[in-house]
């Protein structure tokens, strides 16, 4: 997702967890909240939100309750990886979609097209934001996140073509679905990178006094 890797402490280090913890159970709520909004502006979600809306289509049972099922779902598919899930890998599924079914419940879809395009350009930024708050709390990856890394890890292969292909596989699953893709789509695609590489370069948690030159002069590589 993005290009700044956070410096070396492991996912259950308690090292200035009193700022990290903190950190990231306000960025997987902010998250949540943000899908929510670019599901209530209609113009179409990011891939794995694509998924979840032909999953509510098919089978009922709220966009949040598919997004906890799925998260928990791809935490099992860590197993065969071995890749070792931190307390925000844990979070993650258990907060992502609380937020964003409480975040549908106050909301409601803009009128117009203006409004709808303000909530859609809202929904993305603060996604970002919340992808570099949970990221640079440094507790461990999503379970996404981490099922790619962990093909990577297995595979050999890029972390980009592993992120690619796994997203286009859940994309073209929820379009058969009856998943909404669109405008919206596409705008996530091409911003959420950058977004994530902005708002690291600010969110991520150091991990003692002399570590934070390290990562701004890496953050600036970026």
């Amino acid at each position: 997702m993005a290009a700044i890797t956070p410096t070396a402490t492991t996912p259950w280090s308690t090292d200035r967890l009193g700022r990290r913890l903190p950190q990231l159970l306000f960025g997987l709520w902010l998250y949540g909240a943000s899908s929510g909004l670019m599901v209530r502006a209609g113009l179409g979600v990011n891939p794995w939100t694509v998924f979840h809306q032909g999953m509510q289509r098919h089978f009922g049972l709220s966009m949040g309750t598919w997004t906890t099922l799925t998260g928990a779902a791809v935490l099992l598919l860590w197993i065969p990886l071995r890749q070792r899930p931190g307390i925000g890998t844990v979070g993650n599924v258990l907060i992502l979609g609380v937020a964003m079914d409480l975040t549908l419940g106050v909301v409601a879809a803009p009128g117009s097209w203006a409004g709808r395009i303000a909530l859609l350009l809202l929904g993305v930024l603060l996604n970002g934001l919340a992808t570099g708050l949970y990221i640079g709390a440094r507790l461990g990856p999503g379970p996404r996140d981490g099922l790619m890394t962990g093909l990577h890890r297995r595979t050999g292969r890029s972390l980009r073509l592993m992120r690619v292909s796994v997203e286009l596989t859940v994309l073209a699953v929820g379009i058969l679905l009856g998943g909404t893709v669109g405008v919206g789509t596409v705008v996530y695609a091409l911003a959420i990178g950058p977004l994530a590489q902005f708002f690291l370069r600010w969110c991520t948690v150091p991990s003692g006094p002399s570590a934070r030159r390290p990562l701004e002069k890496e953050a600036r590589k970026g």
